[in-house]
């Protein structure tokens, strides 16, 4: 490493006293981190409140942070510590042996082989799904397709992973996450880090969003002991498995925190990037012609299956354009442990790094008309000798999303079963606009009408 004398402080906005630059955030979180990378550099520096950040936009300041240097930074994050209120230590929020531990247990249900033998009951979930939806196209009634996605994503998680679909329980989840969600969010935006234990509306609203998830989880872990057996899933390999050291097993607590994860984690990522596919699909008329003549051409009139995917690449691209514009985890942070640098500037102990799939997947220097919605950049000729954290919408490294391949997978099948029967034609044309929660949601949801493909 550089000695500290000879490293650069890192330019920034200066923001306003006290506060900051959380007035910008509050305003529009997106266009400042996107200007603020692209008005400073791949290393940027800010205040948030009392808080010091740095946001990190370049692919080699990324990998550091992610792959080569992860153990200096941590989840010892305030906005972990609050997505602790709900998920507990889960995979996404522990750390360290504990978390490796955990890791290791829940890995083979996510085994390749494995996650192609759950094709067949996603494939059958959309299919079913699109059947539903019959009425609507007859009497032209329009649907949100941002909530179907989310019925649909919750049904596929449910069944996948812990052997059984939610049922009614599904709007439940759907309702309690999105309250959860635009509170951690205001939260945050507003600096009030305190759990939420005052007698207060908000507060209130947040405790009774948790006990609805934890009504449902329990439920399901409830079910499983009273069947007992395995029945080969996620669940039953986490109630089965044995500490190496101490022959214990997961007590409800635990296996609560890594459910409530995988049914959270597992819905909204799919289900917001398709409802982003159907919009953008929708804008861009020669891609989704382009789409329609692969799945004609594959299926020739069948229904997609696992097996399909290989001779779908373009239906892969435009999930993977989709992902690059609209990635769902829009933004990560981490807390530094000791002092190190990045691209010759001093990144000092303590302070917070922000790290943006949405601001590095549209970075100038990295991608030609960034904002452009061009599926073919994904081909292996344009995708060779792109810097691999150049494009990370999973994440990356050790801590990288142990289901991507599942959502990949559910990802191409549901769209590819969707676009085979209807084209989606959203009732607002206008610009889209994004909705910055904990994922990365389109603004409103997606009101769409049906048109039947010939």
């Amino acid at each position: 490493m550089t000695t500290t004398a000879a490293l650069r402080t890192a330019p920034g906005p200066r923001g306003r006293p006290l506060v900051g630059v959380l007035p910008e955030v509050r305003r529009d979180p997106l266009r400042f981190l996107t200007e603020t990378a692209r008005t400073y550099g791949e290393v940027a520096r800010y205040r948030l409140g009392p808080l010091r950040s740095f946001l990190i936009s370049g692919p080699d300041g990324v990998r550091h942070v992610l792959q080569e240097n992860v153990r200096n930074y941590t989840k010892d994050h305030f906005s972990y510590s609050m997505v602790r209120w709900v998920a507990g230590d889960g995979l996404l929020t522990s750390q360290g042996d504990f978390w490796l531990r955990q890791r290791r247990l829940a890995q083979p249900a996510f085994h390749r082989q494995r996650i192609a033998a759950l094709g067949a009951g996603m494939a059958r979930a959309a299919a079913e799904r699109v059947d539903s939806w019959a009425p609507a196209a007859e009497s032209g009634r329009p649907i949100d397709a941002a909530e179907e996605m989310t019925h649909l994503a919750l049904r596929i998680v449910g069944e996948s992973l812990f052997g059984g679909g939610l049922g009614e329980r599904t709007a439940t989840v759907s309702r309690a996450f999105t309250t959860i969600s635009e509170q951690l969010v205001t939260r945050f935006r507003t600096m009030r880090l305190l759990p939420p234990v005052l007698p207060f509306g908000q507060d209130r609203a947040f405790r009774e969003a948790t006990a609805a998830l934890d009504e449902v989880v329990y439920g399901i872990i409830a079910e499983r002991r009273r069947r007992g057996g395995d029945s080969g899933d996620l669940l039953s390999m986490l109630m089965l498995a044995q500490d190496e050291e101490t022959g214990e097993r997961m007590d409800d607590r635990q296996l609560r925190d890594e459910v409530l994860t995988m049914l959270v984690a597992g819905h909204e990522t799919t289900a917001t990037t398709l409802a982003w596919a159907w919009a953008l699909l929708a804008r861009h008329p020669e891609v989704e012609r382009r789409l329609h003549t692969e799945l004609d051409e594959a299926l020739a009139g069948r229904a997609p299956a696992a097996e399909d995917l290989p001779r779908m690449p373009y239906t892969r691209m435009v999930i993977d354009e989709t992902l690059r514009l609209y990635p769902p985890a829009y933004i990560v942070s981490r807390k530094v442990m000791e002092e190190d640098e990045i691209a010759g500037f001093r990144i000092p102990a303590g302070v917070s790094v922000d790290i943006s799939p949405y601001v590095t997947h549209r970075s100038p220097a990295l991608w030609e008309r960034p904002d452009a919605f061009e599926p073919e950049r994904f081909t292996p000729e344009r995708a060779a000798g792109r810097h691999r954290y150049a494009y990370f919408p999973f994440s990356g490294g050790p801590r990288q999303c142990i289901g991507n391949s599942f959502a990949l997978m559910e990802a191409q099948l549901v769209l590819a079963t969707v676009a085979e029967r209807y084209r989606l034609r959203p009732l607002h044309t206008g610009p889209l606009d994004a909705e910055p929660l904990i994922t990365l949601r389109p603004r409103g949801g997606l009101p769409v009408m049906l048109e039947r493909r010939a």
